[in-house]
């Protein structure tokens, strides 16, 4: 006997779309597609709620301030977005040190709580020498 497919969609409270199975008969094809549809989902955020993005925006703007009140290496080429208090620095640097140094900087604003610098660039003498690690 052919097991019987029915799919259900259905919005919870916070308006995110769950896919309900309903009288699977089968035990390995409820696993195989309670796998791929656990898969799925992982696939999608929970929108932003308005208060966040203007949380993270000024989390980002605190740290680029803090970037360019340093006195001793150039940060204008540096571009910072942050989100849930991830900073992301993108752009390039001139050298090791000034990159160490604004991963330093970027941990010491308040409401950041991780530094990724792997889309920051080094470059010596004006020439791309690939992304930092």
């Amino acid at each position: 006997m052919p097991a019987r497919v029915e799919l259900t969609r259905q919005i919870v409270q916070n308006g995110t779309e769950v896919l309900v199975l309903v009288g699977w008969k089968s035990g390995a094809s409820r696993a195989v597609l309670a796998g791929t549809l656990a898969l799925a989902g992982c696939s999608t955020t929970a929108p932003r709620s308005p208060a966040q993005t203007a949380g993270d925006r000024a989390v980002a703007d605190s740290v680029y301030a803090a970037l360019n009140a340093d006195p001793t290496y150039f940060y204008r080429h540096v571009d910072v977005r942050v989100e849930d208090g991830v900073a992301d620095l993108s752009g390039y640097v001139w050298s090791a040190d000034a990159l160490y140094q604004a991963r330093q900087i970027a941990r010491q604003v308040s409401g950041v709580t991780r530094v990724v610098t792997s889309h920051l660039e080094l470059e010596r003498e004006g020439h791309a020498n690939g992304p930092a690690r």
